[in-house]
């Protein structure tokens, strides 16, 4: 059974549409696990799996990444992957069609929430159990959808945590790096004026040794004259 569906802008996580169902009809709250794909889209970028399967407790996330945007819907775990991912794929064509000119200009969060509509008749579709019966004429590319990887709430969790961490020592090491040119150049100016005025000092000793030298030749010369 489909729970909870949404899209996200992986770029930076910011929700674009959701359907979510009721309460009273599913019997329990999804409040935790909205809260859950909403940290989950924080922590994808370019380098996540296209396709990738999330346990987390008796449910299960599934989600598609396309054209920088992140298809998600949270299903009972005895629902049949092939489902989710042929349900996904029809939400990603058509997201795509309406909206794809669009999804990198907005800012607001649940920009095309009327793409509900879509959902919701898509969802029905695939919650009917002739949907169940019809699963051969599921898009042939979801033949091998029991390949794609399998992984755990708290793993992708921590995960994300520890990439966090990572990212925050290598902008502190990128600023070290960025003080210590600067650090250098400094420095570098500094001993390039420090020979500067060395050669200028050698300079001005070496003319008033001279002039000296010429002042008491000159005093010599009028000393014998007189």
């Amino acid at each position: 059974m489909v729970l909870m569906t949404m899209i996200a802008r992986v770029a930076d996580g910011l929700p674009l549409a959701a359907s979510m169902q009721e309460d009273e009809q599913s019997g329990r709250s999804l409040v935790d696990y909205q809260n859950q794909a909403k940290m989950l889209f924080r922590k994808l970028n370019d380098q996540s799996p296209p396709k990738c399967s999330i346990e987390t407790g008796p449910l299960i996330f599934h989600y598609l990444i396309e054209g920088g945007v992140c298809y998600l819907v949270l299903c009972e775990k005895g629902y049949a992957k092939r489902l989710a991912f042929g349900y996904l794929e029809e939400l990603q064509q058509e997201f795509y069609e309406q909206y794809s000119r669009r999804v990198s200009t907005v800012s607001r969060p649940y920009s095309f929430i009327e793409f509900d509509t879509f959902i919701q008749k898509t969802k029905k579709s695939y919650t009917d159990t002739r949907a169940r019966r019809n699963m051969a004429n599921i898009n042939t590319e979801l033949q091998d959808v029991q390949r794609i990887m399998v992984q755990n709430i708290d793993d992708v969790m921590q995960r994300g945590v520890a990439l966090s961490e990572l990212d925050s020592k290598a902008s502190n090491l990128s600023h070290l790096s960025q003080k210590y040119r600067q650090d250098a150049k400094y420095l570098n100016l500094r001993s390039r004026n420090a020979k500067i005025a060395a050669v200028v000092t050698l300079v001005v000793v070496f003319l008033v040794y001279h002039a000296v030298l010429v002042v008491l030749i000159l005093y010599k010369v009028f000393l014998d004259i007189v």
